[in-house]
């Protein structure tokens, strides 16, 4: 076959005659049809040469005439050559079709041959070849786009807003306006557990994009994927292995606007005890103030230093590439922060709107140190059986000051004079993320092209660790504009100590195992297999009280610094006895049966999964709780069918049902009541699982490998959905409590398209998805009766499911200039208006309002393999503003800002960030 492809490529490449005004063309891979970028076009005894541009497209301008050799090259394809004649006056067009130096199968999602993975082809390709619907970013899109995590590399995905930090970048993905709890997240394949002390998901801002291959999301289900996924599956492919030595380096530094205008507050570290006196001394020590450093209270603020980024990944194959190596790593030193304003309102049980008392202006000041490294080693023993060990360490430490000044505007307040209440709190937190995942891996041909079986043993652990968070409240007092501030008893908790850490640890085996029989003149793969995990989670939270030993200090007057005050502990022997403090696990045994068939258009994938639960938790510390344990066992049903249909080479239809679920977190079932810093929440043992069915339909079509539009919708009957609300316990003293419930049956549903497009040295990928979704809760008013005395009714109100926004778009507008080494991106993301927290009063849910996000990066290329880059986000400065829909005209006397008739509850400011840097490719 190889022989016959230099006749095929003259056939294909019939060139005739062409005429010297100018000659133009494309250049395509030989197999795939795909644009290749960059490819050089030379015409030979002449001083005429180009590189292809972005749609594979080149230009030489005005040729000499006569009769010359085009020479096409690129790198890992063969070099092509042919004889043309050019002549005057004419514009021809030419197509080029280049072969790979060796053939490189897809089979569905997975790169048998060391091509290059990260490829944006590669990325194109497996979204045609993939048997569910899926979107990829290729690891070239990320290493030139403005994101630094994946996080807020997935904001750029059709259907996929994030949820943000309090530094204003992504940490959480909503997949079809479905929350972060409704998707799960992969590593090469394998789910990995969660360092949340108390739900699920994964925070996907721990990890650094520079270590992934690609970022895969899943839309739909096959049988042989774990089944609790609504929304979604986030696969991120680490690096791999070339077929040569393949070194990359890179080095940045970078800063905040924020910081250029105000100082960056902070404390120390170094002296932090990752224990509690009670962990270090037993549960009948008494702490005393020595027990507590007081690094975590001694505040500074100036300029932080520059940020720096830093990363290295090197790997080859060795031995006749049989033994494949790789190892990365990643290193972010970050200051992020955000200036905020909230408006805290009154409980509306004695008031039929919410009414604004306080105003608390709170700045942020937040250090990221971001850590990872990625190792991978396969054998391939001969063409039958390969086993292949990778690892993954990601670990993210942030170091936090929140410092806030609250003015209480329900009595004393006169904004003209200046007087008024005031509180004023600091938070000092140190956390710790981490998660580690080793997997061991063996593909085999038992029989080959007709029996496989594929295994993974899995180690997993994920941990959070946030020892030593400090709180001190102190009050003040404003007269004239001139501020006192005072530390006093009576207030309450006016400093505490607080240890929080959680690790989760899961042990898992996967089994596959596909038979291939011919059935009716075509080839029919049946599959069967499973997996088991064994999940155990361990929370503990301590918390201690301090008070002054002596009444009304002043500030500035008996005091300077938190550390000079004496303080007597309120409660030495910290406080365990509280719902975080618990031990869990969960047993999930998991059996499929699959086939899939292909006939000469059609391809069909049906199976069936049964998934069996078995969860259960201990709170350690009951403390009268009336079910101290508790436990669920079910066992569920799950089909799925995937079809495509071909309609030529270049267009295919695909239609997709499957069955999945939700299953509660651990937390979710604990009973008991916790607090919050701005409510109390307690679980719900009552808690079921979430049952959705899953309905798609898209339209793709691949002009020419790298072009790209699709056009899909989905449908999502989801029943005993999970959502958040606040209730009132009357067991609890009429409390209300921030608890989890089941909520009857949703709806959701929308259009998504996704369009790509290149025209030479330029380029459009743009995106938009328009989700609707519905549920039905009940919840409560008042009206006045005849005495004028507040009476409860209830109601039924329809509404989104929380976190879903109507409307996402995406647009990102790209630049290549291959000859001359320029990349750039301008992209920008909207995100519409959402549910950020759900009330349990009528029409006093809390929105985010809608909000553009623009960010921009650049980068030049030497001949030398270095090249200098540079990052930008938050261009516009965007900020996130809460709201509740509808307005109270006592809020009118307070400064809180009504906007486009509502109520404005928080409002932050981010500033933008900007990232200089090299980097080496060898």
């Amino acid at each position: 076959m190889k022989t016959l492809l230099p006749v095929l490529f003259c056939l294909l490449f019939s060139i005739t005659a062409a005429r010297a005004t100018s000659l133009k063309g494309y250049v395509y891979d030989q197999k795939t049809g795909e644009a290749l970028v960059g490819a050089s076009v030379l015409l030979e005894k002449t001083d005429r040469a180009v590189l292809t541009g972005l749609d594979g497209s080149f230009v030489i301008k005005h040729p000499p005439t006569g009769t010359f050799t085009i020479k096409v090259s690129y790198l890992m394809y063969k070099t092509f050559s042919q004889q043309i004649s050019i002549l005057k006056e004419d514009n021809p067009v030419v197509k080029i079709f280049l072969s790979e130096t060796k053939d490189a199968e897809l089979h569905e999602v997975m790169i048998s041959a060391k091509n290059d993975g990260s490829a944006e082809k590669t990325a194109r390709r497996i979204e045609q070849k993939s048997p569910q619907l899926v979107n990829v970013v290729s690891g070239r899109a990320m290493e030139v786009s403005p994101d630094l995590t994946v996080a807020n590399v997935i904001q750029r995905v059709s259907g996929v807003s994030v949820e943000r930090s309090s530094s204003g970048d992504g940490q959480y993905a909503i997949l079809r306006g479905m929350d972060k709890r409704y998707n799960y997240t992969l590593v090469n394949g394998v789910k990995i557990p969660s360092p949340d002390n108390k739900y699920r998901y994964v925070p996907l801002d721990i990890f650094p994009s520079e270590l992934l291959e690609r970022l895969e999301v899943y839309k739909t289900l096959n049988s042989n994927m774990e089944a609790d996924a609504v929304g979604g599956a986030i696969n991120m492919v680490m690096k791999d292995a070339p077929d040569k030595l393949q070194l990359k380096v890179n080095l940045a530094t970078g800063y905040s606007q924020l910081f250029l205008d105000r100082g960056f507050t902070t404390f120390q570290t170094n002296g932090i005890h990752r224990k509690s006196p009670y962990e270090m001394n037993g549960k009948d020590y008494k702490a005393t103030q020595l027990d507590f450093p007081k690094g975590t209270i001694d505040y500074s603020s100036k300029h932080p230093a520059p940020g720096l980024v830093g990363g290295l990944s090197i790997g080859r194959r060795f031995l006749d590439n049989k033994l494949g190596v790789l190892l990365a790593g990643s290193y972010q030193n970050t200051y992020r922060g955000s200036n905020s304003t909230f408006y805290n309102s009154s409980n509306v049980d004695t008031d039929p709107f919410a009414t604004i008392t306080s105003r608390e202006d709170r700045q942020y000041s937040e250090r990221q140190q971001r850590y990872g490294t990625h190792a991978k080693l396969d054998y391939t023993f001969n063409p039958q059986h390969k086993l292949s060990l990778y690892n993954a360490y990601v670990n993210l430490q942030s170091t936090q000051l929140r410092d806030s000044k609250e003015t209480d505007f329900s009595s004393g307040y006169n904004q003209d004079s200046g007087n008024a209440k005031l509180n004023y709190e600091t938070r000092s937190r140190f956390t710790e993320q981490q998660i580690f995942n080793t997997t061991l891996q063996g593909d085999h041909q038992l029989i080959p092209k007709q029996l496989k079986l594929n295994w993974s043993a899995v180690y997993s652990s994920a941990k959070n660790d946030v020892p030593d968070q400090s709180t001190i409240n102190i009050l003040g007092i404003r007269e004239n504009f001139a501020e006192r501030k005072t530390v006093v008893q009576s207030i309450g908790d006016v400093y505490t100590r607080r240890w929080e850490r959680n690790t989760e640890e899961d042990k898992a085996g996967y089994l596959d195992l596909t038979y291939t029989v011919p059935i009716a003149g075509m080839n029919v793969d049946f599959s069967a297999g499973g997996l088991y995990r064994d999940k155990q989670r361990s929370s503990f939270y301590n918390n201690y009280t301090l008070t002054p030993a002596t009444q009304n200090l002043e500030y500035g007057k008996d005091f300077s610094n938190y550390g000079d005050i004496s303080w007597t502990v309120k409660n030495p022997a910290g406080a365990v006895n509280n719902p975080l403090t618990y031990d869990a696990s969960e047993k999930i045994s998991a059996g499929y049966g699959m086939f899939k068939l292909n006939a000469e258009d059609l391809e069909v994938i049906g199976g069936l999964r049964v998934e069996h639960t078995d969860q259960g938790y201990r709170m350690l510390f009951p403390a009268g709780e009336l079910r101290p344990t508790g436990k669920q066992v079910y066992t569920d049903y799950l089909p799925s069918m995937n079809l495509k249909y071909k309609l030529n080479k270049k267009e295919q239809l695909r239609a997709s049902y499957f069955r999945s679920l939700n299953r509660p977190g651990f937390y979710e079932l604990i009973p008991g009541g916790g607090n919050r810093e701005e409510y109390k929440e307690r679980g719900n043992p009552d808690l079921k699982r979430a049952l959705a069915d899953n309905f798609d339909l898209r339209y793709e079509l691949f002009p020419n490998g790298t072009d790209q539009l699709m056009v899909g919708a989905f449908y999502k009957n989801i029943q005993n959905p999970i959502e958040y609300t606040f209730q009132a316990d009357a067991t609890r003293g009429q409390d209300t409590y921030y608890v989890p419930g089941n909520f009857g049956t949703a709806k959701n549903y929308g259009l998504e398209l996704d369009y790509i497009k290149f025209f030479h040295q330029f380029g459009v990928k743009a995106n938009y998805t328009y989700t609707h979704s519905r549920i039905t809760t009940t919840k409560t008013y008042r009206v006045r009766d005849a005495n004028g005395d507040l009476q409860p009714l209830s109601a039924n109100q329809s509404r989104p499911l929380f976190g879903q926004s109507a409307n996402i778009a995406n647009i990102s507008l790209l630049y290549k200039d291959s000859k001359k080494g320029w990349d750039a991106q301008l992209a920008a993301s909207y995100t519409g208006e959402r549910i950020n927290t759900i009330s349990q009063f009528l029409n006093n849910d809390l929105w985010q309002k809608g909000f553009i996000q623009m960010d921009a990066s650049a980068e030049k290329k030497f001949k030398n393999n270095l090249s200098v880059f540079v990052k930008a986000g938050n261009l516009l400065n965007t900020p996130l503003k809460l709201f509740i829909k509808g307005t109270n005209e006592k809020n009118l006397q307070t400064t809180a800002q009504e906007f486009d008739g509502n109520t404005l509850i928080r409002n932050d400011y981010y500033k933008q960030n900007y990232l200089l840097g090299l980097r080496y490719k060898l």
